[in-house]
């Protein structure tokens, strides 16, 4: 899944906006659940997009781990970017090495993807939105007021991860699928 996003997401308008047919999702997700061979490249982008969001809303406790999650709300009210990128570096060093492992892919889609946003209209900000509700959710279920601004906050820590991923998680992180 990864890799296809991070071959068409950068010249796909809307990737991560737009959602794929709900029908075609329900039926690849479960053929994908079976173990089913599933040939994703013969499907929309927009369908792979929308596969992996669920995937990634699926993570017990999340990716970024909702044990962790009022410290990971807390890093952008921190001083100067030097602060933020420590303390989410910090944070990262807490996670599970599979977890951090995905989020190293994750994080070189969206950079490949912001990269290109002239053309596809998905700026960080733009990817943000999108995609920060299924990195990492409250531990638990809360008022729509509070709900709303979480979900500000946590789309402001992706941006920020976006935007800054390569001092973040390395240089080599635009590296990860090779020459596709």
């Amino acid at each position: 899944m990864l890799s296809l996003l991070y071959q068409e997401g950068p010249s796909t308008e809307g990737i991560f906006r737009r959602s794929g047919s709900a029908k075609t999702c329900k039926e690849l997700k479960e053929k994908l659940d079976s173990g089913a061979e599933v040939d994703l490249a013969c499907e929309s982008i927009f369908v792979t997009a929308s596969l992996f969001k669920d995937f990634l809303r699926n993570i017990p406790g999340s990716i970024l781990s909702s044990q962790l999650c009022d410290k990971w709300v807390s890093v952008m009210d921190q001083g100067n970017n030097e602060e933020k990128i420590k303390s989410i570096q910090r944070l990262i060093e807490q996670l599970p090495r599979a977890n951090v492992v995905l989020l190293r892919y994750i994080f070189g889609v969206l950079h490949g993807i912001e990269m290109r946003s002239e053309e596809n209209q998905m700026n960080a900000f733009n990817l943000a939105i999108c995609i920060a509700p299924s990195l990492l959710w409250p531990p638990v279920s809360s008022t729509p007021d509070i709900e709303s601004e979480f979900t500000k906050k946590i789309s402001s820590l992706v941006q920020f991860l976006t935007e800054n991923c390569c001092r973040i998680f390395g240089e080599e992180i635009t590296s990860l699928f090779g020459e596709i």
